[in-house]
């Protein structure tokens, strides 16, 4: 019988204080692994040296979430200086993988890696397997978050909107057979603004249910116009009012309420130590809050 008590006395302090909030920091990283004989991204330094610059400075952020793009061939060396318990496997270096990862404080399950069905060869993106991955992850007991990491094809001809437009209804049609009705964070690189002509970014929000929180936040819930001039952001980023490409969207669902709390462009963190960049993309944090529902 004192057993039994005992039992029921440890548990109770389980039951009474069940997590039914948080935070959630994540950050889109494009981290310019190309090799360098290909492409210098005309960041200075060398590159296996800058990807363990960069795999230190994640590390002592913390972040819970990190989606890597571009992580192809100083892979190692970023992965080498990581301290996340939980992180992706690489794909390969070019040509072989697509470049994306992730490093996170939770685990996942469900991890896929899903290729683009179509790409154009303008900027090179057939070149690679580019695409999207999808997990599931338990950032608490009984709360769950959907995340995709997604490269979109680069440039601006035709075909590139186009095979962007592709990727858009590609991703769409997984998330109705995977996330219909969950909470879902997509955060990676776009290779696309608002101010394009193209209709990639604002299909995904509208149809996917989406918030940007650039948008929210930093916008006042007022997109830049499509066609008009793009206020495109230096690197690093002088101010949060400029548009870059890598965007973070995200939605809440299953009993799951999300709500985008801050915005950054974070490129001021991740500089060499001469001020230098670490990679020619500025870096995307937004902080959440969820709660059970």
């Amino acid at each position: 019988m004192l057993f039994t008590i005992s039992t029921v006395l440890i548990s109770l302090p389980l039951l009474t204080f069940a997590q039914t909030s948080g935070s959630l920091s994540v950050l889109t990283f494009n981290v310019a692994g190309l090799p360098g004989i290909i492409n210098d991204n005309a960041v200075p330094g060398d590159k296996t040296t800058n990807a363990g610059t960069i795999g230190t400075k994640l590390s002592a952020a913390g972040y819970d979430v990190v989606h890597l793009q571009e992580d192809f061939n100083y892979h190692a060396a970023l992965y080498a200086t990581l301290r996340y318990p939980y992180r992706t496997s690489t794909s390969g270096g070019v040509p072989f993988g697509s470049g994306l990862n992730t490093v996170a404080n939770y685990p996942w399950t469900g991890l896929q890696r899903v290729k683009w069905d179509k790409c154009d060869l303008n900027s090179g993106d057939c070149l690679t397997p580019k695409g999207f991955t999808f997990m599931r992850m338990t950032v608490a007991n009984g709360v769950e978050v959907d995340l995709y990491n997604l490269h979109a094809d680069a440039g601006s001809n035709d075909g590139d909107a186009s095979a962007r437009a592709a990727g858009v209804q590609q991703i769409l049609t997984f998330m109705g057979k995977n996330s219909a009705g969950r909470a879902v964070i997509i955060f990676g690189d776009t290779n696309d603004r608002y101010t394009n002509g193209a209709e990639s970014v604002t299909t995904l929000l509208s149809s996917g249910g989406l918030k940007d929180p650039w948008v929210d936040i930093v916008k006042k819930g007022v997109r830049p116009v499509k066609g008009t001039t793009a206020n495109a952001c230096g690197n690093p980023a002088a101010s949060m009012d400029c548009e870059i490409v890598d965007k973070v969207f995200y939605r809440s669902g299953a009993g799951v309420q999300l709500s985008a709390r801050t915005f950054e462009y974070a490129s001021k963190r991740f500089l060499q130590d001469n001020g230098s960049i670490l990679s020619d993309h500025n870096p995307v944090l937004v902080n959440f809050d969820w709660k059970k529902v």
